[in-house]
């Protein structure tokens, strides 16, 4: 069985993302990032070289595949500040038609900047889907 590719690590957040060179990428990472760690109540970790995950639960499929990940998470990438959210929750589509101009992909929100965005919209996602994954693992 494979493990999974993206674990945690001992990399500073701080160092990473300093190391942000486009300034408003920069910035908006460190909005999501403070964001998500007063959601969460969890302190900011690097999972392999690129993603900062908050908290972590463990899964296991019907396949018998299991691991853990981070319970919300983001990765400010040169096209995209991606963030990882779980979807299924009750008001989840709601929210998405509120939350302004992005696009998605499994569990993926990808926002250009955070200006085109409504960030209390965001915040709710983000904290509904922080609930939604520790209902699912409890």
């Amino acid at each position: 069985m494979a493990d999974n590719k993206t674990k945690p690590t001992n990399a500073s957040v701080t160092t990473f993302l300093a190391a942000i060179e486009n300034d408003r990428r920069r910035s908006d990472a460190g909005i999501v990032c403070d964001m998500m760690k007063e959601v969460t109540g969890e302190k900011p970790r690097m999972w392999g070289e690129s993603m900062v995950g908050f908290g972590t639960y463990s899964y296991k499929y019907a396949s018998g595949r299991e691991g853990e990940y981070f319970v919300v998470g983001f990765a400010p990438r040169k096209a995209n500040l991606v963030l990882y959210i779980m979807s299924g929750f009750k008001g989840h589509a709601a929210l998405m038609k509120k939350l302004g101009k992005h696009r998605t992909g499994s569990s993926c929100l990808y926002i250009n900047k955070l200006d085109d965005v409504d960030l209390k919209v965001l915040r709710e996602l983000v904290r509904r889907s922080v609930e939604h994954v520790s209902n699912a693992s409890t």
